[in-house]
């Protein structure tokens, strides 16, 4: 009976993992969202439409390629570029 008992309480963890997980990714997918919604606003509010794309073609690239260097690249050429202007 004791393995019967693990058994089904194995079961319900399962059962509640599966649920908090699925939970945990629809959560995250819309904050993560959001933010990036977010963001995009406040490029395009605060700098040129020819910079703003540059920046925003950037951003989208650093999350589809998984390197966040070329953002970064892309935010230090603009503030380089408006401190030499």
């Amino acid at each position: 009976m004791k393995k019967r008992t693990r058994s089904i309480l194995d079961e319900l963890n399962r059962i509640s993992e599966s649920r908090n997980t699925e939970h945990f990714l629809e959560t995250t997918g819309s904050n993560l969202i959001e933010s990036a919604v977010n963001l995009l606003n406040v490029i395009q509010n605060h700098y040129p439409e020819e910079t703003a794309i540059e920046l925003e073609r950037r951003f989208i690239n650093s999350i589809r390629n998984g390197d966040s260097k070329k953002f970064k690249v892309g935010i230090k050429k603009v503030l380089d570029d408006k401190n030499n202007s």
